[in-house]
C-alpha cells in the first residue's frame, strides 16, 4: 500500500491557485467564463453544481444564488428550495450511479472545513466497500466526545435557544 494519498488536481487549489473572482459560487451563478461551469440544475433561488474536486462520483453542491455566508441568514424560501433540491438530487444520483448511501452536510466556517465562504450543502454518494481515510491510514475511528454526553449537552442548548425565541 502507498504511504501517501494524493488528489493531484486539488493540490494547486489548496496552495492558493484559485480563479481571480470575488466568490467562486457567485461566479458560477453568473456563469463567469473564467470558471469551469459544472451546473447541474438551477432553481428559482438555489442551484446545483458538481463538485470540481469530488470525494466520490456524483458529489454535488447545492447553494443559494444570492451570496449567503451564515446558515442562519438563509430565507425560509431558500431553506425549502434547498431541501427540495436535495431530495431531487438524491433521487437522480441514486438512479444514475446506484450508491449504497449518502452523506449530506454543510461545512460551516473555516474551522468546520469550509474552503468557500458562500454557504453550500455537499451531497456525497457513498458506495459499498468504500473506506474512509482514517480506516485506511490508522484502522481507527475518532470519537472525541461520548455521544451520550453530547446528546445531553445538545438537548440543554436547544432548550436554551428555544427559550430565547
Amino acid at each position: 500500500m502507498r504511504e501517501h494519498l494524493f488528489n493531484t488536481g486539488k493540490i494547486e487549489y489548496i496552495r492558493g491557485k484559485k480563479p481571480d473572482v470575488p466568490c467562486i459560487l457567485c461566479s458560477l451563478v453568473e456563469r463567469d467564463p473564467r470558471l469551469e461551469l459544472l451546473e447541474v440544475y438551477r432553481g428559482g433561488l438555489c442551484m446545483v453544481s458538481m463538485n470540481l474536486y469530488p470525494f466520490n462520483t456524483g458529489h454535488i453542491m447545492i447553494f443559494p444564488m444570492r451570496h449567503v455566508e451564515d446558515y442562519v441568514d438563509l430565507s425560509e424560501e431558500e431553506v425549502l428550495e434547498t431541501h427540495r433540491l436535495t431530495a431531487l438530487m438524491i433521487a437522480a444520483i441514486r438512479e444514475e450511479f446506484s450508491p449504497a448511501g449518502f452523506n449530506a452536510g454543510w461545512n460551516l466556517g473555516k474551522a468546520g472545513g469550509a474552503s468557500i465562504s458562500h454557504l453550500h450543502l455537499h451531497v456525497v454518494p457513498r458506495y459499498e466497500n468504500e473506506l474512509g481515510f482514517l480506516d485506511v491510514l490508522a484502522g481507527a475511528r475518532v470519537i472525541v466526545v461520548d455521544p451520550r454526553q453530547a446528546l445531553e449537552r445538545l438537548r440543554a442548548r436547544v432548550e436554551e435557544i428555544r427559550g430565547r425565541a
